[in-house]
């Protein structure tokens, strides 16, 4: 067939008019139809709808948290109001409200063939104008904290550069005016005190003065916190420093506030008190200046490290402060006994300059449990436990909540960690918390929209924890949700390292679903991983071992952990799990003993001892040796320090079954 291309070029230059006009027809329905829209008030409709779903949501959510509803109210909510929406436009189309009351819309034929007489009237105030003004006014209200709010603290510590300060001369209340040379003597130490830290942008003292002049404010006048304010502005400065001098009786007293320039909030009050002496003023203004510098190096190290911004911090040394956020790195990124050593170190070092900081204790309970060296994290745990009274309400409760998952019920800890959240919601370690809580007593259906929170809001700061991705994957994995485990670790790669952790949770998942290409590739990307890192060759055994494990490989499995036994035979931890793998396998409970007599000769201290006799119990109890299995856990119950959870749970479990036993 040929084609004449001059002719196909004709048509292209010269189309032919009929498809105009049929546009033309098109675009002429689509504009009467936009016109009978806005007769039939369709867009009124859906305007007051939305706003009115709106308050209804709100009004939902704060209910579902004060009243203690269940969860699953809010999303049903939600989900009816997006049904009703269609609905509604509907019925705007067909009815329309009248002062006859409701009637159905006229279509505009019908109205067009109408004659309108018109009848001088005044103009009335519909309803429908005050309900959408009050509409409109409570979505405001609503609304307006959300979007435009923000904590003046975060607000400052959340911006990209250093904090600018501007510290204004202190009113002198004394009714002394010999005490005015006091308020330059502050001024000028707060100033000298902030420059030499070199953290901080600090506005000079002769700056501050000319601009006090042009405000017809001598020397001697004392400045109000509004004047303070004003200059603070023109100054563009982020905090400002004010206060006074009072004196009672014979006591001096130094006031000052550190205020937000913009929102006017108090972020910071300090009070010093001093006998009423001269000797003692360089004594009160140094106490008063390293009061001030240390808040505000605390809040430039949050202002770097926003990850600390939910947390009580609970120290005034930002010495302090920086040792725990070291620790804290190299907790969190440690792969081998080294690094997690180092962490402890500088624990340590943040407690030797704040005894009383609650945070690098808890550090040193986590990083003990990391190496392995479980005596040790309860000793600090059972530390402050005793300590609690010193510490703020919401502080002791988490200290309960620490206490409660070694020593209590699961239940107990899922307690303590709602008490935290009605605190505060928006924090995301207690989502995580909460949710591996609930993986750990197999709720993983609650456990799933918590991990998922955790993610978001940890994500919404500018950070993500391979464990975060670990937890939820977990989840998605025992409730058979692979395709979202896939998605979530595919996620992960773009945001977190690719360490063992993740690799290792990619390499359970393509065993799982039978890749075995995609498993092979991953295990050897973990050895691979584990070897750079100067993690042992048994240590890595081992972790394919839990690999296969996880995919419920059981012979792959038991394979890997004798060769971890076998690279490394005097390893009683190895032993150990060797011993709980067969017993969860039903197989070997001669072998089972025999480990783990072994692994009792070898253990270093009293918790290993008493954790490797609980696992022997249990394999008593695993193989029918119900009576010896009851005296081996009633005499580890009476003897052990440490009185674990896990060890009483055993011992009820052999009680009900030794009853049942002795009736027959």
């Amino acid at each position: 067939m040929t084609v004449d291309f001059m002719s196909e070029k004709c048509k292209f230059m010269n189309p032919n008019p009929k498809p105009i006009a049929v546009m033309s027809e098109n675009q002429n329905k689509i504009t009467k139809f936009w016109h009978e829209l806005k007769r039939r008030k369709v867009f009124g409709v859906v305007t007051t709808y939305a706003a009115t779903a709106y308050i209804i949501i709100e009004v939902t959510n704060n209910l579902v948290d004060s009243l203690h509803l269940p969860d699953w109210i809010g999303p049903v909510v939600v989900l009816l109001l997006v049904i009703g929406l269609p609905f509604a436009v509907i019925l705007s189309w067909i009815f329309d409200f009248t002062p006859q009351g409701i009637t159905k819309t006229e279509s505009i034929e019908e109205s067009s063939g109408k004659e309108i007489i018109a009848k001088p009237s005044k103009r009335k105030l519909r309803p429908s104008y005050i309900l959408n003004a009050v509409l409109i006014i409570a979505v405001i209200i609503l609304a307006f904290p959300k979007i435009f709010r923000q904590d003046a603290l975060k607000r400052l510590t959340s911006s990209g550069e250093k904090i600018s300060v501007a510290v204004i001369p202190f009113q002198n209340l004394t009714n002394d005016t010999t005490w005015n040379i006091l308020k330059d003597a502050i001024q000028m130490n707060l100033i000298s005190a902030l420059s030499n830290t070199g953290e901080l942008k600090v506005r000079q003292k002769e700056t501050i003065n000319t601009l006090l002049k042009a405000q017809n404010i001598s020397a001697e006048t004392s400045v109000s916190p509004s004047v303070a304010n004003t200059i603070s502005k023109k100054l563009d400065a982020d905090i400002f420093v004010c206060g006074n001098i009072q004196k009672a009786g014979s006591i001096l007293r130094l006031n000052a506030q550190l205020i937000d320039t913009k929102t006017n909030d108090v972020l910071k009050s300090i009070e010093i008190d001093g006998p009423y002496r001269e000797e003692n003023l360089l004594g009160i203004t140094d106490s008063l200046r390293k009061k001030v510098t240390d808040f505000l190096l605390i809040s430039k190290l949050i202002k770097e490290n926003p990850w600390y911004g939910q947390f009580s911090q609970a120290t005034g040394s930002p010495e302090a402060f920086k040792y725990l956020i070291y620790g804290d790195r190299l907790k969190n990124t440690a792969v081998n006994r080294e690094g997690l050593t180092t962490a402890v170190d500088w624990f340590l070092k943040a407690l030797a300059v704040d005894s009383n900081y609650f945070l690098p204790m808890n550090g040193l309970v986590d990083v003990y449990q990391f190496m392995g060296e479980y005596e040790e994290s309860l000793n600090w745990l059972n530390k402050i436990y005793q300590r609690k009274d010193q510490w703020s309400m919401m502080v002791q409760v988490g200290i309960n909540w620490m206490y409660a998952i070694n020593y209590e019920p699961p239940e107990e800890g899922i307690r303590y960690l709602k008490q935290l959240l009605q605190n505060d919601d928006q924090n995301p370690t207690l989502h995580w918390l909460l949710g591996n809580a609930y993986s750990g007593i197999n709720q993983y259906d609650n456990a799933i929209p918590e991990l998922k929170k955790a993610i978001e809001l940890l994500h919404e700061w500018g950070i993500d924890d391979s464990y975060y991705y670990r937890d939820l994957g977990w989840a998605y994995h025992k409730t058979g949700q692979y395709e979202k485990e896939r998605k979530l670790y595919r996620r992960a790669e773009k945001y977190v390292m690719d360490d063992q952790t993740i690799i290792s949770c990619r390499a359970v998942l393509s065993l799982t679903v039978k890749d075995t290409v995609k498993a092979k590739r991953n295990i050897e990307k973990y050895t691979s991983f584990c070897r750079d890192n100067s993690i042992s060759e048994s240590e890595i055994a081992e972790g394919i071992g839990y690999i296969y494990w996880k995919a419920d490989i059981a012979d792959k499995a038991e394979k890997y952990f004798r060769k971890a036994l076998l690279l490394d035979p005097d390893n009683a931890n190895s032993m150990n799990v060797l011993a709980n793998r067969l017993i969860e396998m039903n197989k070997n409970f001669d072998e089972v003993s025999e480990l783990i007599e072994k692994a009792l000769k070898l253990a270093r201290n009293k918790w290993d001892y008493y954790f490797y006799l609980d696992t022997k119990g249990w394999g008593l109890y695993k193989s029918g040796k119900y009576q010896e299995a009851l005296d081996l856990f009633q005499n580890l119950w009476d003897s052990a320090p440490y009185k674990m959870y896990f060890m009483k749970s055993h011992l009820d479990e052999v009680r009900k079954a030794v009853k049942p036993s002795l009736l027959n």
